[in-house]
């Protein structure tokens, strides 16, 4: 006989948060979104591998995650999942130039030999639209450093375009270097110290090791949250499958990919228990997370097999219509609910704790506060990134309404028919997402900015300073339709008016 659950299944929208006290302490400012994204045994005081400065990464997905999200998201603290429906060669190139944009040591892309013409700066500044470029002896990024030329160094219409580029550089002698191993701080000190614009780093040959730009201080008191590695590159994860992973990895590996997500719409299988082992026997410091499920017993599979991080979630995503066609799904908290018990029961058993992402499911800002009262350590999102001009999908005028383009995984667009893979047919049976729109919402720095504002608040409210504590103070009711109702504005003709922050 099949096995009933006594009580139905809830989503976000069903619950609200009961405040806490709030003391002198719990202000925005001392507010932190940090959060683990990889397992760790917390019991042994050891440290997560790799951490968040926001609880937000963004969804496996075409019309989602490419390297320019990517970038935006890393800047604002949290991780992108660049999308694995695509060739491993261009998947792996998304990876290397997220990693490759901003280093605070860049490895420089605009390069020449001294032997060449101001027309071919001229070219090269064109194709890479960056006007610093080192000159190398043999014109690459680590060659013998020559000098620097810059647009500043010469007019176009007082050049000729076959004169030389060591007539108008600026030589070695004349340029202010640091040595490789100098730190990112030493380095901006000689920068401002220097009144220059870059840094040459060179190694004991004389050889261009990097670039330290005095935009890239600027960016940073700009975006104070940025997710940066040991080498301080942006943070970047990466989708795969259950089928060519064998290949796939080691390319998105070599690309600098700090995390993996096996993205699938049913994590409870062979095919992520057998991935997740021979990913881990083969790269062993490989990151990788799996799902989604949505209990406790899915939760403890991938725990056992190795997950670095699981996901949870069937059906919730707003374009997501797997409940629909198949009947299988759970509502989002209910199913966030039992796998952050879940979490807590394997850390107990084994001091081991591996963080959650509640993935789908999210309308309003608010729904992520209660997805990380509820035991979620981060949430994933895709209606809310496509939204944003970062994403790679088309901003369109309909009926004089900006909106952008989004579809799913499941849908006939995106023929993504690994992520539904049953180990059948290379086909995808029937469509499990939709194609559409969402409202247009401008940049991401905005959006994402108003967004951790509200949590941050929230969490004030409930007398919570980190996502830890909120989870331990939070007090969550479920709601009745009519208190739903309630919480709108209501019997009042609303003008429009709106306060961002």
């Amino acid at each position: 006989m099949a096995y009933y659950y006594e009580e139905p299944s809830h989503t976000f929208a069903e619950y609200l948060l009961i405040p806490g006290y709030t003391s002198e302490e719990c202000i925005p400012d001392n507010v932190s979104l940090k959060t683990p994204v990889v397992r760790y045994n917390k019991k042994a005081g050891e440290k997560p591998a790799l951490t968040m400065n926001i609880p937000m990464v963004s969804a496996v997905m075409q019309s989602v995650s490419d390297d320019k999200l990517a970038i935006a998201l890393a800047k604002e603290g949290g991780i992108s999942f660049i999308f694995g429906s695509q060739t491993i060669e261009n998947q792996a190139a998304m990876v290397a130039r997220v990693k490759a944009y901003k280093a605070g040591f860049v490895t420089s892309d605009s390069n020449i030999r001294p032997d060449q013409t101001i027309q071919e700066v001229v070219d090269l500044i064109q194709t890479t639209g960056h006007s610093t470029i080192a000159v190398t002896g043999d014109g690459t990024a680590h060659g013998k450093l020559e000098g620097i030329i810059t647009e500043r160094d010469y007019r176009i219409n007082h050049v000729s375009p076959d004169a030389k580029v060591a007539e108008y550089m600026t030589p070695f002698a004349k340029l202010v270097t640091g040595k490789d191993g100098i730190s990112l701080s030493e380095a901006n000190d000689l920068i401002w110290t220097h009144k220059v614009n870059q840094l040459p780093i060179i190694d004991a040959n004389g050889n261009l090791v990097s670039m330290v730009f005095r935009k890239d201080f600027d960016n940073h008191q700009v975006y104070p949250n940025e997710n940066l590695d040991s080498q301080h590159r942006y943070i970047v994860g990466a989708g795969i499958n259950t089928r060519d992973y064998m290949d796939r990895v080691p390319a998105l590996l070599d690309a600098g990919v700090d995390v993996l997500c096996l993205d699938s719409s049913e994590g409870y299988s062979c095919w992520q228990g057998k991935a997740l082992k021979d990913i881990h026997a083969k790269w062993p410091n490989a990151k990788v997370g799996a799902g989604n499920v949505v209990d406790r017993e899915g939760f403890m599979y991938l725990a056992e097999q190795g997950a670095d991080f699981i996901k949870i979630g069937i059906g919730g995503g707003s374009i997501c219509i797997t409940r629909e066609t198949k009947g299988i799904g759970r509502g989002q908290a209910t199913a966030t609910i039992e796998v952050a018990k879940a979490r807590d029961e394997y850390y107990a058993k084994t001091g081991i704790y591996i963080p959650i992402c509640s993935d789908g499911g999210v309308v309003h800002d608010y729904h992520i506060t209660l997805a990380l009262a509820m035991g979620a350590d981060f949430v994933m999102q895709g209606r809310y990134f496509a939204r944003f001009d970062e994403s790679p999908t088309a901003k369109l005028n309909i009926n004089g309404s900006y909106v952008k383009e989004y579809w799913g995984e499941g849908s006939n667009r995106a023929r993504n028919w690994q992520r539904y893979d049953l180990g059948g047919k290379k086909t995808l049976s029937f469509e499990e997402g939709v194609d559409s729109y969402v409202p247009y919402a401008g940049h991401l720095h905005d959006g994402v900015a108003l967004t951790t504002s509200k949590i941050i608040h929230t969490m004030c409210n409930c007398g919570a300073l980190s996502i830890p504590e909120l989870q331990e103070k939070a007090k969550i009711t479920l709601v009745s339709q009519t208190t739903i109702s309630e919480g709108s504005a209501h019997d009042v003709t609303v003008r429009n008016t709106s306060i961002h922050s």
